[in-house]
């Protein structure tokens, strides 16, 4: 008699072992890819960098990052902001000097060797330098800006009571060099210095009609002796409905910026140049060329655009997303874009290409060129 045989149970058994091992398989190469696409991702991010440097591990101080956010590169050091004090501190944190404030709302403004702190929408400014404050001032009327040209003069627009608003003047003794009240041009939104401080740009807009008409308006500053003449100079419109919300200078040559577009004086008026950028978020001069930070429409990616004093476009490419600071020294310029800090010269040729491991807040060029960066946990000097 035959013997009947059975191997179904084995053969079973056999393949749940088998689904089990595939399944294993299966989940570690997932893991697998999903790991090799998060590495892939830090690679692609800090792809180019010429290095990359723990900030923590570079010179300075550490503070928490509610601190951090009241340091300002300056001078040798840092400039910290509160609403009682305005202190100088040296790169190891030590405090050089202080200034006893009371504001409500207090800002910063640093400009190669002098500083403005002031009361935005406030009534009061003092003015600093490396050795200590210069003067400070009261205003009659609420501070909106301020700017400062190479020879420390500070260009305060205020409110203007019966005008559209006020730019006044003054000297590093604090003493007033002129006053201009606009009735008719508009309000004030920004100055611009040529680098002798011989000149002075002042862009408006009057929006009482139909549609903004937008005005820069230049001033002469002249010195004789120990006396300092402040005039008017020229006054430019254009027929675009447009706002000027940046004005410089290359030399003596007048440059002013739009949202998307970059004016120029030529014989005696001021034309739109043939640049293509829809949507410029920063406009820097460097040395005798003009950086351009833009982009092809808003929360797209930054681009950098060098143009020379021909109008032409030297350099362009990509940047990165979010932009922190940017500051440049002479014929250089530092940027510092999502975790990376780039070091340019003025013909777009960039030197450093360093990735960081945390946040920049600000940066600012310091003693002997060196890079003064305050990022989310404290102050870092980058060589």
């Amino acid at each position: 008699m035959e013997k009947n045989t059975d191997n179904s149970k084995p053969r079973q058994h056999m393949n749940g072992k088998l689904t089990v091992v595939v399944m294993l398989f299966a989940v570690v190469l997932i893991a697998s890819i999903v790991l090799l696409f998060f590495v892939s991702k830090g690679i692609e991010a800090k792809q180019g960098a010429d290095k990359q440097i723990k900030l923590s591990g570079q010179g300075g101080f550490a503070c928490e990052y509610s601190e951090a956010q009241k340091l300002f590169p300056f001078a040798d050091g840092v400039l910290k902001v509160t609403n009682d004090r305005a202190a100088y501190l040296t790169l190891s944190g030590n405090e050089v000097y202080s200034q006893v404030i009371s504001y409500s709302n207090p800002r910063c403004m640093t400009h190669g060797d002098y500083a403005c702190v002031f009361d935005s929408d406030g009534y009061a400014f003092v003015a600093l330098k490396k050795d200590g404050a210069m003067f400070a001032a009261p205003v009659a009327n609420k501070i909106k800006s301020v700017y400062i040209s190479d020879d420390g003069f500070f260009a305060v627009i205020t409110d203007g009571g019966d005008a559209y608003g006020e730019v006044i003047l003054y000297n590093t003794t604090g003493a007033i060099l002129s006053t201009w009240s606009s009735y008719n041009s508009g309000f004030p939104l920004c100055v611009a210095f040529s680098d002798d401080s011989s000149l002075m740009a002042v862009s408006t807009v009057n929006t009482s009609g139909a549609s903004a008409v937008p005005y820069i308006r230049v001033f002469s500053i002249s010195r004789e002796k120990d006396a300092i003449d402040v005039s008017d100079l020229a006054i430019y419109t254009v027929s675009d409905s447009v706002v000027f919300a940046n004005v410089t200078f290359l030399g003596k040559t007048l440059y002013a910026y739009t949202s998307d577009g970059v004016y120029k004086v030529k014989d005696g008026e001021l034309v739109k140049l043939k640049l293509n950028f829809p949507s410029i978020n920063y406009v820097r001069k460097v040395g005798e060329n003009m950086f351009v930070v833009y982009s092809d429409s808003v929360d797209q990616l930054n681009k950098l655009a060098v143009v020379n004093n021909s109008d032409n476009i030297i350099y362009n490419s990509d940047i990165g997303s979010d932009v922190n600071g940017i500051t440049s020294v002479g014929n250089l310029c530092a940027l510092s874009v999502d975790k990376r800090i780039f070091l340019i010269k003025n013909n777009g040729t960039i030197t450093d290409d360093i990735a960081v491991d945390e946040d920049v807040l600000r940066i600012g060029f310091i003693e002997n060129d060196k890079l003064c960066a305050v990022s989310t946990s404290g102050v870092h000097t980058v060589n």
